[in-house]
């Protein structure tokens, strides 16, 4: 008996969840957890009436237009159906009752209690009771004898009982079950049921099989079974012509079995292997309900299982197969379920062309054309092979003896039993959808709800219409359209209006545009689609317009209705949305299996170059859920929901994958509430959604209110201190991957924005680096160092100096100074590029190339680093670090830039002496740096100091004869000669070799601003040379001779190399010749000084003595660890 499993649906919250039909099978009632019934016009309808009842229904019965629920209240209460208005109750017990039921005729209702008690009730008079003592044990359930003679209950205390209703007695009791103290604990619910019409046999679910009991000798007459059930049998259901008996089973096996035959004749699984708790065939016999313990609701379609009156014609209904051939079928999914009232759902087999004499029942297929068996797998006795099943007319005859119904050949033979499968099953593929759209066959509902307005379809006996509201009524004011064509799918932008309608038999299916923003008079124009092709899916960009339709086609018009492009898509679409100039598809790129959407996605950008930025990548989905929202942020980067609540963005600096940055159903109070997506932003961070309660969708009046909710990436531990930073660092990167894109498709971006994301930052890897010190996790603060821009490891290395971490210090020095090295051989490439890159860099510590930040600042941003440089001198250590990552937040000039006019290499600013230095400030004549006596470069931490002792503006803090005194985050006094990263003469020399008294970059900085009446040659001369820059001058030439295509710094490197090799002798004279220039270079400081030429003379003075005592100080490793910063060019 093939059939069709429906896809199961959400009904309730997580728990017991009861079915049944109504007596005309239009509804399907259930009633769950969550206190609610809900009546449902089909398995698709979204928006179900509901009725509170309590605030749990454990049970409920419907018969007659009236409604019987078992609630958490004590009570069985009655209400009228449909409508729903209480009317009354019906009888109370001191605990919950567990299970209601009607009688054949709708007169009386039976009820089970867990106070052990069965009451029977008369519906028009409530007070006319009886009761049913005897159970030891919660009752489990209980049914009526269908000629209203007999009761039978079963109960925890493992006994089935048939009850005399007249005379309040036990006929018979067995014990079959295992014993429990309460229904929560009972292996099974064993709910028993009484074959209709004949009323022959009682059927009782026992572990795995069914126990028939024959009524009036209440023998146990057979027993139904089937090999592949393992688990315990929970609930039975007759088939409404008696012949068919359904179970439903605690592993989610759903089993058919013929009474007479006792055969199996079809088997379906749950398809997530919940435990079925209800079960309710359709008045027609062609259907099946079920319900879960997680409160979904299911179906089974096309049984085959005909009420009708066995002399009437049997009147074929076609219905489409379910195979692999038909997943695609779009009209598979929308058949109402009252279709099933006729004789049969079961498609009639026809012979195949050429076989008229062959006669094996397993060439029959169906009237579909498509093979329906292709021969049974599973042998056994309780199985047949394809077209060994034939029931006869007289299969449904309506006994009233105790013979039943007999077996004989038939002369149109019924469908035979399924081959059984247990692989994995092919899942429907999802159907097509407008993002932002509720479901088409509500009679009020959103057509489209996006950022620029709210479009609402309307399709009632009164008014077909179509209402545009705009968000922003500068862009349009509110339209009313009529319509007449039968528009299904809209979409709306700052332009145009665009709908869609799908073919019918007189009509091709069209696509309408309404162009408010053109400047002509004509501001609509209308397109027919070629025949036998529907518009699936459309959308606006902006100044084109697209559609895909049925035909895996998709069509690119202008806004104004030019037909731009086409080309085939993969797959049929599932849903397509536009921002700008990309267009992201959606599509069926597979068929899924075990309930999984295979879904692949495409990413367009129609600019200048028509490109593809994501071709065909499967779109990544929650385990058994389907896309359910799909959009851009309002910055335009690709973001999707599925059926979990799962929100998810393109991260298109990790090759375009997808992240999850959201989890709605976190959010939400109850299992049956959701939030319906309508928009996402990246900056402020917000995800707008309308909450629904009890729903999946909005109702369209009243105007539903929106939401937002945050968005948190689902890292590990986020409930830790180290987790919430991390989580906010990535955050921060991932929703500010948009001023890049947006800067490099030529668009203005929000700089004021993109520099406070830098500094949120930055400042997240300082406090994280600083929480790594603090537990002692040296690498993991390294790693974070790696991140972080230059400026900010130089706050990292003065806290983990004043920290006491000095290997970790000596390694973020190391670092730094690798790094400025590497930003010294890129600059020259950068600076050539500089003219044509004019956009801001994003800087998120990733790059190694960008830790410098804005290297494109101007002026101004200069004098702003230079204020935030003054303030930062004038503040306490506490806050330090603020200071230092306010700086770094602002566009800042790159400190490895060489000056237009500068022959100088940058070097390190040691922090100066009065109060807290300012490692930014730029230093003016009246306070000259501290002098550097020694030339080597053996490490950035040597060219620092934490000195913070006060001294008269121009002094000198050291003094001779006190020692080195480490003390982290507290001033020391200065304890060592300071040296520059890199010193070279304005031929660009390096000195590594000879110690000398030499002036720091600082008094070329100070005489650079306030120039001398000197000549700019004299410069030069003022520096003191060594004995490798004397010869480095003579042999340069030859050098560069030698190897004319390499850099300065390359030639300084050579040069050194053969400086090395060559004989202690001759270098001594070369030192001794540099000597006797350095005298006369001092004899020239000093008339020079003599003669007031020299503003800060005082201090060059001062610093000279200086620099003499501290030649006399030993050099401890520990005192060279101090704050430095590089000086600003």
């Amino acid at each position: 008996m093939p059939c069709e499993r429906k896809p199961m649906r959400y009904g309730h919250s997580e728990g017991h969840t009861e079915v049944c039909f109504d007596d005309h099978g239009r509804f399907i009632v259930t009633c769950g957890n969550d206190g609610d019934v809900r009546i449902w016009e089909s398995l698709e309808d979204d928006d179900p009436k509901f009725i509170t009842v309590g605030e749990k229904a454990y049970s409920l019965a419907l018969k007659n237009g009236k409604l019987v629920t078992a609630s958490s209240n004590n009570t069985v209460q009655i209400h009228t159906f449909p409508d729903g208005e209480p009317d009354g109750i019906l009888t109370r017990f001191t605990t919950n009752a567990t299970h209601v039921t009607f009688n054949s005729s709708g007169s009386r209702v039976a009820a089970g209690s867990s106070d052990f008690m069965v009451k029977v009730v008369e519906v028009s008079d409530s007070s006319q009771q009886k009761t049913l003592r005897g159970h030891e044990a919660p009752v489990l359930s209980v049914t009526f004898d269908p000629k209203d003679d007999f009761l039978a209950s079963s109960s925890c205390d493992g006994s089935v009982v048939v009850w005399n209703i007249e005379e309040q007695t036990q006929v018979i009791s067995w014990p079959l079950l295992q014993k429990t103290n309460d229904v929560s604990n009972a292996k099974s619910l064993c709910r028993l049921a009484w074959q209709p019409r004949a009323a022959k046999f009682l059927a009782v679910p026992v572990d795995t099989k069914v126990h028939l009991y024959e009524r009036g000798s209440w023998d146990h007459v057979s027993t139904l079974s089937d090999d592949l059930l393992t688990q315990p049998i929970n609930v039975v259901a007759w088939s409404p012509c008696g012949q068919f008996l359904a179970a439903g089973s605690v592993g989610g096996s759903l089993t058919l079995w013929d009474v007479n035959s006792k055969l199996c004749v079809e088997r379906q699984k749950h398809e997530k292997g919940f435990t079925v708790c209800g079960l309710a065939w359709h008045p027609s016999g062609g259907q099946i309900a079920y319900t879960d313990t997680e409160g979904c609701l299911g179906l089974l379609d096309g049984l085959g299982v005909s009420t009708a009156d066995t002399n009437a014609p049997k009147a074929p209904v076609k219905k489409p197969a379910k195979d692999y051939d038909a997943l695609f079928d779009d009209d598979d999914d929308d058949r109402v379920l009252d279709e099933g009232l006729s004789d049969t759902n079961s498609p009639v087999k026809k012979r195949v062309a050429g076989d008229e004499d062959e006669e094996d029942d397993d060439f029959l297929i169906p009237s579909t054309g498509r093979v329906r068996n292709r021969g049974a797998i599973l042998d056994d006795e309780n199985s047949l092979d394809t077209g060994s099943l034939k029931l006869g007319p007289d299969t449904f005859r309506d006994d009233d003896d105790d013979t039943g119904s007999a077996v004989v050949p038939p002369s149109v033979p019924l469908v035979a039993l399924r081959p059984v499968y247990e692989g994995p099953m092919p899942t429907p593929p999802q159907k097509a959808f407008q993002s932002g759209s509720t479901p088409a066959h509500l009679t009020h509902r959103f057509m489209m709800w996006n950022s620029v307005g709210i479009v609402r379809g309307y399709n009632d006996e009164q008014d077909n219409a179509i209402d545009v509201e705009f968000h922003d009524t500068a862009v349009h004011h509110a339209m009313h359209l009529t319509n007449s064509l039968g528009h299904t799918m809209a979409d709306i932008s700052q332009e145009a209006v665009l709908l869609a309608c799908s073919s019918t038999d007189e009509l091709a299916s069209k696509l309408q545009c309404l162009h408010f923003s053109s400047w002509d008079t004509n501001k609509e124009w209308m397109v027919d689609l070629p025949n036998g092709e529907d518009a699936r899916a459309l959308c606006l960009g902006q100044g084109w317009a697209a559609v895909a339709t049925s035909t895996l086609t998709l069509r690119l018009f202008s806004i104004g209705g030019v037909q731009r492009e086409i080309f085939s898509l993969p797959g049929p679409v599932v849903c397509m949305v536009a921002h700008g100039e990309q267009l992201l598809i959606v599509y069926h790129r597979a068929t899924g299996f075990d309930g999984e959407q295979a879904l692949g996605v495409q990413l367009l950008q129609f600019g200048r170059r028509k490109r593809q930025i994501v071709n065909g990548e499967p779109l990544p989905l929650s385990l058994r859920s389907h896309l359910t929202w799909l959009g851009f942020t309002a910055e335009g980067t690709p973001c999707y929901v599925d059926s979990d609540g799962v929100v998810r963005l393109l991260n298109r600096s990790l090759g375009n994958t997808w992240t999850p940055v959201c989890h709605t159903r976190e959010t939400c109070k109850s299992r049956s509430d959701h939030y319906w997506v309508v928009g996402a932003h990246e900056n402020p961070q917000q995800l707008r959604c309308i909450p629904c309660k009890g729903s999946r969708y909005p109702p369209t009046l009243p105007r539903p209110a929106v939401a937002i909710l945050p968005f948190k990436l689902p890292l590990c531990q986020t409930a830790t201190e180290k987790g919430q930073m991390e989580e906010q660092f990535l955050r921060s990167v991932l929703f500010h991957n948009h001023y890049s894109f947006l800067s490099s498709s030529g668009y203005e971006i929000d700089e004021d924005g993109q520099s406070r994301s830098q500094k949120e930052q930055q400042e997240l890897l300082m406090k994280m680096f600083a929480l790594s010190c603090k537990l002692e996790r040296e690498f993991r603060s390294v790693e974070l160092a790696e991140l972080m821009t230059h400026n900010v490891v130089t706050l990292a290395i003065r806290y983990a100096s004043r920290s006491r971490r000095m290997a970790l210090a000596q390694r973020l020095s190391d670092m730094a100074l690798e790094r400025a090295n590497q930003i010294q051989e890129e600059e020259p490439e950068e600076q050539d590029e500089e003219p044509e890159h004019k956009s801001i860099r994003r800087n998120s510590g990733y790059d190694q190339s960008e830790v410098t930040g804005g290297r494109q600042s101007n002026r101004h941003n200069r004098e702003e680093e230079e204020e935030q440089g003054q303030e930062l001198g004038e503040e306490e250590d506490g806050q330090e670090m603020e200071t230092e990552e306010t700086t770094e937040s602002r566009k800042r000039v790159n400190p490895f830039a060489k000056e237009a006019g500068s022959p100088v290499k940058p070097s390190l600013t040691p922090i100066g002496k009065v109060g807290r230095a300012n490692p930014f400030k730029v230093f003016g004549s009246g306070k000259p740096s501290a002098s550097s006596g020694q030339n080597r470069v053996t490490n950035i931490l040597d060219n620092m100091t934490s000195s913070r002792k006060s001294a008269p503006p121009g002094g000198s803090a050291g003094k001779p004869g006190k020692g080195p005194v480490l003390k982290p985050l507290a001033p020391r006094p200065k304890s060592k000669t300071q040296s520059t990263l890199l010193q070279m003469t304005g031929t660009k020399t390096a000195n590594k070799k000879t110690p000398g008294n030499t002036e720091p970059a600082a008094d070329q900085r100070k005489e650079a601003e306030v120039p001398p009446p000197a000549s700019p040659a004299d410069n030069s001369d003022k520096r003191p040379k060594t004995g490798f820059q004397l010869w480095l001058e003579e042999n340069r030439k030859s050098i560069v001779f030698d190897h004319p295509d390499m850099e300065e710094t390359d030639v300084i490197k050579e040069a050194m190399g053969r400086f090395r090799t060559m004989s202690a002798e001759d270098r001594l004279t070369w030192t001794e010749r540099a000597k006797g220039q350095t005298g006369d270079a001092f004899d020239l400081k000093k008339r020079k000084r003599a003669g007031g030429e020299d503003v800060g003379s005082e201090n060059g003075r001062e610093e000279a003595d200086e620099n003499d005592a501290k030649k006399k100080k030993p050099l401890d490793s520990a005192s060279k660890l101090s704050a430095f910063a590089f000086n600003k060019n």
